[in-house]
């Protein structure tokens, strides 16, 4: 199958990609949690409503996002929320300061499309910043349930290009007592890159490699070696965005997806430049439309993250995933064996998001990873970078 090939006439769904379970979520919960086994009840450091815990209460001069005086022997107990475009994720991770190992304690992930319209019409509606609100006052539960010592909110793409995004990250902060900070797209690209590569092994040859990070309303690009990052850039294509912008049809049109395809593909090649893409030999894909294609491809009910992290996705895969999802109606997308029903809805565009991706740097497989920008905060918290 040619890259492009989805353009034209998309081949029907195959039997084994429609859901073989039960039609309302078999598999999944309302959020998708994993918890420690030893970690199922209030732990017992557990502090008062909406404390913002730390040692030593204030933030150090050699790293703004961790506290100062978290030098001890104990794991530095972490939660990182993520606030995107499309999903709202929290991550709760003891986080050993000696050995920088990370152990999860909890992860949920909610789609709460707070970039929703944020493209037309330029600020965050107050529908889906209810939405959000709701979630985080779920996560702020958590964080206390857990006695997290210290927390970090990260605020991307949507915030960053709407007019109240000022306003709407003081209501967070100020609301639900997480240390909210809007990134760059330059710490987007830092924190992700530290979280995904922070389990490997340096490369002894120096091999560069590429970190894709897709979201809802932009992609993130990071080209390194060994745990060094020499380039990153962040363009405004993500799939809430891409969707909104391009697909009005259910299931979506051949002239719909080729606009979306030939449109990120023009933003992607306008942000990579030659020289960065040609020395790349490997990719490490992050972020839900990664997770959710490996998930897919391997049937998982319910998702496995153990399954899914280094999961190896070739080209010809997200492709023949593109041409069957595309061929489907949203209601049929939400039955699909693997694919949180919440992502139904911009699952299409992730998949071209991704396959532009390998393109680009004309790359035949990628490695699925689990660790991403919410494991890069953590370790950023403890000053770990």
């Amino acid at each position: 199958m040619s890259p492009t090939s989805y353009q034209t006439a998309p081949p029907r769904v195959a039997p084994h990609v429609l859901a073989k379970s039960s039609p309302r979520q078999k598999g999944w919960a309302r959020n998708r949690t994993r918890l420690h086994p030893a970690c199922s009840s209030a732990p017992a450091r557990t502090r008062g409503p909406h404390a913002r815990a730390t040692r030593a209460g204030h933030t150090s001069a050699k790293n703004p996002f961790a506290p100062a005086g978290l030098y001890d022997a104990a794991p530095l107990r972490t939660a990182v929320v993520d606030i995107g475009t499309n999903s709202t994720r929290l991550l709760v991770a003891d986080v050993d300061q000696a050995t920088e190992g990370v152990e999860e304690l909890h992860r949920e992930s909610q789609v709460t499309r707070l970039g929703e319209e944020v493209d037309a019409g330029g600020t965050l509606s107050e529908e889906a910043i209810a939405r959000v609100h709701a979630t985080l006052a779920e996560y702020r539960a958590t964080i206390d349930r857990y006695g997290c010592e210290a927390n970090l909110a990260v605020l991307t793409s949507a915030v960053r290009d709407a007019a109240n995004g000022a306003e709407f990250t003081e209501g967070v902060r100020a609301e639900f007592g997480l240390d909210a900070r809007v990134l760059s797209g330059e710490e987007e690209a830092q924190l992700t890159f530290l979280g995904a590569m922070s389990d490997r092994e340096a490369d002894a040859a120096g091999e560069p490699a590429v970190v894709i990070d897709i979201g809802g309303g932009s992609t993130e690009f990071i080209v390194g070696a060994a745990h060094t990052a020499s380039f990153h850039v962040s363009v405004q294509a993500g799939v809430l965005r891409m969707s909104e912008r391009h697909i009005h049809s259910d299931p979506p049109s051949p002239a719909e997806l080729q606009d979306l395809a030939a449109d990120t593909r023009r933003i992607f090649l306008e942000g990579l430049p030659v020289e960065q893409r040609k020395g790349v030999k490997r990719a490490i894909a992050v972020a839900g439309t990664a997770t959710s294609a490996a998930a897919i491809d391997q049937e998982l009910d319910p998702y496995d993250p153990e399954r899914v992290h280094g999961y190896s996705l070739l080209l010809a895969t997200v492709e023949l995933l593109l041409a069957r999802l595309a061929d489907m109606s949203e209601a049929q997308r939400r039955e699909v064996v693997g694919l949180h029903p919440d992502r139904a809805a911009t699952i299409v565009a992730g998949m071209i998001l991704l396959q532009e991706s390998m393109t680009a740097f004309d790359l035949d497989r990628v490695e699925v990873s689990e660790h991403d920008i919410l494991r890069g905060g953590a370790l950023r918290l403890a000053g770990l970078d």
